[in-house]
């Protein structure tokens, strides 16, 4: 490759290192130019507009050499977290960070796609394998570009003493651990549960999880409970799945067995409410309903919140294409956006894709495992584990049923991942190939076809005024069982296949005006699909229900309501246990002013609210536990913990047959009582002093926070301040119970004034580059802590208008 000019390389290592203020677009400055980069296997020159918030707009001269461009900026602006996302979905973390990881890397290498790849890259369209093929060649010539200089590498490749790989397009389908399913933890839980709580076993799980169409869990015929090795493959999936961390320890040599799990990867419990609250809010709303005659579309993301972004933003120009929004920075293209014609945004839709099978093993040969009344022979597959420090690679083996690989075994049985994420066509969200580049509403629902995961709810609009949902993704059909408990792998408990798409539901133009998701069950329960369900675990309906009071309750509404609306911190949880408090009284002097405060509250969870510090204090660490023991034996209760908050709420409304109304009023003293003690440790005596956001933080953290000095930490880590809102919440901010800092919540916000498409606004946290030595670092957190926005500008001329840095790359 020719030799990268100085000017040019300096401007790729200090790009938009200046942070920009407010300026006039009378005055706005020029971007600063760098010398053209010839770059290999770029068909035509390309020019990239930076602007002031980050966001890359790239103008190509032909449709792939657009998505060799993002990949280029992706990894310019991301190479260390895209780098590392490759690096665990690949299993091949020990190559460069010792043992610790070996046994992560093995179970990684479980769930990557094993299929044709033929097959594989047309259940995503005629070209993915060329749009693939282009984005990792602009993420290699990044790559070739930092080895020429290395001052261009990320510092945590420096830090972690490492470079980064080479990319093949095969990686961008192969892994599949980022999917966001969560049945399969839910199944090892509920056998333990019928395991330990036995007779209380049905109630409990009732207050463990709500399941939404209402079912009773059963256990399946054939399958003891107590078999089930539900430490083991809690332990494997999330070996499989989760997300690197950096503990001291692994930097010691240590065997991965010698380190808690919890410190070699980010673990999220799916029952707890954070796991709970992974999904997202979206509306669109018809012109008639709006001030301007023009849709609106609004859709905020809630993801895990790390440094950097789960999010990049990027706007893709080329002939016949024109796409601008978010996507994942390791992916071509983008899944939320428009494109000058069409508008599209996404929630999770909980359908349920995973199962855990349990087969007898043979006991004269463990390689074999019964079905049908046959003994039946595991595929084995050899795996060379590369080992930093070891002389030779490790060789490993991954068996494999006809169901999917084994995630445990012993001499009797073995268990494993039934996912239909495994499945052709499954990448996550890889699907939007087709869908962004869509015309209209046919072409879009068709497009749908070929999303397979995870599963989602997409609204839409375009600029003809036409407004619309469907989900999409990979439905099972079990045609005797519901899907909640393990099964026998014996070939009793089959799929028959997947639903037709056109068997879910869909809207086009409804009624009302308006369309809101928000990860709850919103299947209409007359619809073919509702029953059986196509999944049982929702995401808690207070946000779908608070949103669509807000919205179908303004018969015209801004681009600025829907910005409201997104940071709307009112609790319906919080609204309904505090007029619970109306005829509780107490003697008790301190309990009569926590109830005074309580009572004089409307719910809603504004940073500065002293009674949202109480009552969130109270409900997650006190009241829920407290009415689980109240309500069940202990040993149940021991198992159910904290319990799910709308089942703890129903159970405080209607306390009967769970407590007497005493009891119950007397469990709400006895835990407010612990509550105001712990606030007032905290936060000290007097109310007057209390804030929610004084205990409710948004500290961004970086995947290397636990090897870092302090001087690191003020530079890897962001502290954005206090916050509002809760997991209950429309502005979802999930926390951790031990210190109420944030966990999960937007990653991304944008609202779309579909048609008048400069006019839209945006938001991502904490920003745009993954490069602490960036100003577009942090940039944006204070402004996402805040509620506030800037313009997702798409015309040519308000690009040019806020563009700070101008990027020419030329074939080579």
């Amino acid at each position: 490759m020719r030799r990268t000019p100085r000017r040019l390389a300096a401007a790729l290592a200090l790009a938009a290192t200046t942070v920009a203020t407010t300026i006039p677009a009378a005055m706005a400055e020029a971007p600063a130019r760098a010398d053209p980069l010839a770059v290999p296997g770029l068909e035509k020159p390309a020019t990239v507009l930076v602007d002031r918030w980050g966001v890359p707009h790239i103008y190509a001269g032909t449709l792939y050499d657009a998505f060799y461009v993002q990949g280029f900026m992706a990894a310019r602006d991301r190479l260390w977290q895209i780098d590392l996302w490759r690096k665990r979905g690949l299993g091949e973390m020990a190559k460069d960070f010792g043992p610790a990881y070996a046994d992560g890397d093995r179970m990684a290498r479980a769930v990557l796609f094993r299929g044709d790849m033929y097959r594989e890259w047309l259940a995503y369209g005629s070209d993915a394998k060329r749009v693939a093929e282009a984005f990792v060649a602009g993420v290699n010539a990044y790559v070739a570009l930092t080895e020429q200089k290395p001052e261009l590498l990320p510092p945590e490749f420096r830090k972690l003493n490492y470079k980064p790989a080479r990319w093949q397009a095969e990686d961008i389908v192969r892994i599949r651990h980022h999917g966001l399913t969560l049945n399969f933890t839910g199944e090892i839980d509920r056998a333990r549960l019928f395991c330990e709580a036995k007779a209380d076993a049905v109630r409990a799980d009732w207050i463990r999880r709500e399941l939404d169409p209402p079912v009773e869990p059963r256990l399946s015929a054939g399958l003891d409970p107590c078999t089930v090795p539900a430490a083991e493959l809690r332990r494997a999936y999330e070996l499989a799945t989760a997300a690197a961390r950096f503990p001291k320890d692994a930097w010691s040599g240590a065997q991965n067995a010698s380190i808690p799990l919890d410190q070699l990867y980010a673990l999220v419990d799916p029952n707890s409410d954070t796991g709970r609250s992974l999904g997202s809010n979206n509306w669109v709303i018809g012109g008639k309903r709006t001030t301007t005659g023009r849709p609106i579309l609004a859709n905020d993301p809630h993801r895990s919140h790390g440094a950097p972004s789960l999010r990049y933003i990027s706007h893709l120009n080329a002939p016949g294409m024109s796409v601008i929004g978010a996507g994942e920075p390791f992916l071509p293209g983008i899944s939320i956006g428009h494109n000058g014609t069409i508008a599209f945004g996404l929630t999770r839709f909980y359908m349920d894709q995973e199962d855990l099978y349990g087969y007898e093993l043979n006991p004269a040969n463990a390689r074999e495992y019964k079905y049908k009344g046959r003994w039946e022979p595991m595929e084995t597959v050899t795996e060379e584990i590369v080992v930093k420090g070891e002389s030779a690679p490790r060789k490993v083996t991954v068996d494999f049923t006809r169901h999917g690989p084994v995630l445990y075994a012993d001499a009797a049985r073995a268990w494993v991942l039934r996912a239909a994420w495994l499945d052709y066509g499954m990448a996550p969200y890889f699907g939007s190939m087709d869908y962004m580049r869509a015309r209209n509403w046919d072409q879009f629902r068709a497009a749908m076809n070929r999303w397979g995961a995870p599963g989602e709810n997409q609204v839409y609009a375009d600029t003809g005024g036409n407004i619309g949902w469907i989900p999409g993704g990979l439905t099972v059909k079990r045609p005797n069982w519901d899907g909640l408990t393990p099964v026998p792998g014996d070939g009793r408990y089959e799929w028959a296949g997947y639903r037709n798409m056109d068997e879910l539901p869909w809207a086009y133009n409804p009624a009302p005006g308006y369309i809101v998701t928000a990860n709850e069950n919103n299947i209409p329960p007359e619809h073919p699909a509702a029953k059986p369900g196509v999944g049982y675990e929702w995401s808690d309906s207070s946000r779908a229900r608070r949103l669509k009071a807000v919205v179908g309750a303004s018969p015209r509404s801004s681009v600025q309501d829907s910005m409201a609306w997104q940071n709307d911190t009112v609790s319906l949880p919080a609204q309904r246990v505090v007029a619970l408090l109306k005829d509780v009284r107490s003697d008790d002097a301190q309990l009569a002013r926590g109830l005074d405060l309580l009572r004089g509250w409307d719910g809603n969870e504004r940073a500065d609210s002293a009674a949202a510090a109480l009552f969130e204090v109270w409900f997650s660490k006190h009241l829920r536990p407290a009415v689980v023991r109240a309500a069940l034996p202990a040993d149940a209760a021991r198992l159910v913990g904290a319990g799910d908050a709308a089942r703890v709420v129903a159970v405080l409304e209607q306390p009967d047959p769970w407590m007497p109304a005493a009891r119950r009023n007397a469990v709400m003293l006895e835990s407010l009582k612990a509550a105001l003690a712990e606030v007032e440790g905290k936060l000290g005596p007097d109310p007057r002093g209390w804030q929610w956001g004084k205990l409710h933080t948004a500290v961004f953290t970086h995947p290397m926070d636990p090897i870092l000095n302090d001087a690191e930490r003020q530079q890897f880590n962001i502290n954005a301040g206090p916050i509002g809102g809760s997991a209950f919440t429309p502005m979802n901010t999930s926390y951790r119970n031990n210190d109420f800092r944030l966990t999960a919540g937007a990653s991304f916000r944008m609202v779309l004034d579909v048609g008048n498409w400069d006019g839209s606004r945006v938001i991502n946290t904490p920003g745009q580059s993954g490069n602490p030595a960036s100003a577009h670092y942090r940039d944006l957190a204070p402004l996402w802590a805040k509620g506030e926005y800037f313009p997702l500008v798409y015309t040519r001329k308000a690009v040019e208008r806020v563009s700070r840095e101008r990027l020419e790359l030329v074939p080579q």
